[in-house]
């Protein structure tokens, strides 16, 4: 499994906007307004577009000799330290801006292997309002973006926490899922590499992750946005 190694540049003012547009409010432009003082920072890579690589890293490494057992306790101790407070800062960011935008909503805060995951769930007072994830999770994959920035202002390091808003990620990974597996089982059959459609670079690592656990290798093709997964045969 593979993925370019080329860097994508990240346009924060164009987040901005597609959040200012699924919050429909005009008091959002304040709250957002110190996250696009850090847009030259944003330059650097995409971090989603990374974690094709990180996931084959990783498996190039599995054979490898492990560290110092006491040693890996110390790092996994201080990494989850760094993700629990990623975390924080990002629940507080996106309360001030719900609370601004007077839009209902609870947070979530949680850690997903070696990233920190940050929901917004429908809460008592009221369901979240589903424009937060916009068509095709624009609107959503913008406030992740800025909410990513909004850590990086706080702590000096770049996030690559997930976000997600009223389980739309968490059912999508299931459908990319099931769709991957089914394409898998048809790959076994024909014995023939087997393209998916079009997808993010979310989109992409689960299909790349379930089709690893399935136990076969894909690639990633094509340029953005049109990039997509092949699932390879056997070799």
């Amino acid at each position: 499994m593979t993925e370019d190694q080329s860097t994508p540049t990240h346009d924060v003012a164009a987040d901005a906007d597609e959040l200012t547009d699924g919050l429909s409010t005009p008091e959002t432009s304040d709250a957002i307004a110190s996250i696009e003082q850090v847009a030259p920072d944003a330059d650097a890579e995409d971090r989603d577009e990374q974690d094709d690589e990180i996931s084959a890293d990783a498996q190039a490494d599995s054979d490898g000799e492990p560290d110092d057992d006491g040693d890996e306790d110390d790092e996994e101790s201080g990494d989850e330290s760094l993700l629990e407070r990623e975390g924080e800062v990002a629940a507080d960011f996106l309360e001030t801006l719900l609370d601004i935008a007077d839009l209902d909503g609870d947070i979530d805060v949680d850690i997903d292997g070696d990233r920190a995951a940050v929901s917004i769930v429908d809460s008592d007072e009221g369901r979240v309002p589903r424009r937060l994830v916009g068509d095709g999770g624009k609107v959503l994959d913008a406030l992740q973006e800025l909410t990513r920035l909004a850590v990086q202002a706080e702590t000096g390091d770049r996030s690559r926490l997930m976000l997600d808003v009223a389980g739309y990620r968490a059912d999508r990974r299931a459908e990319l899922v099931k769709q991957a597996e089914a394409v898998v089982e048809t790959v076994r059959t024909t014995g023939e590499s087997a393209p998916l459609e079009p997808m993010t670079a979310f989109e992409r690592k689960v299909v790349h992750d379930a089709v690893l656990a399935a136990g076969l290798s894909s690639e990633s093709e094509g340029a953005e946005p049109r990039r997509y997964v092949v699932v390879l045969p056997a070799s």
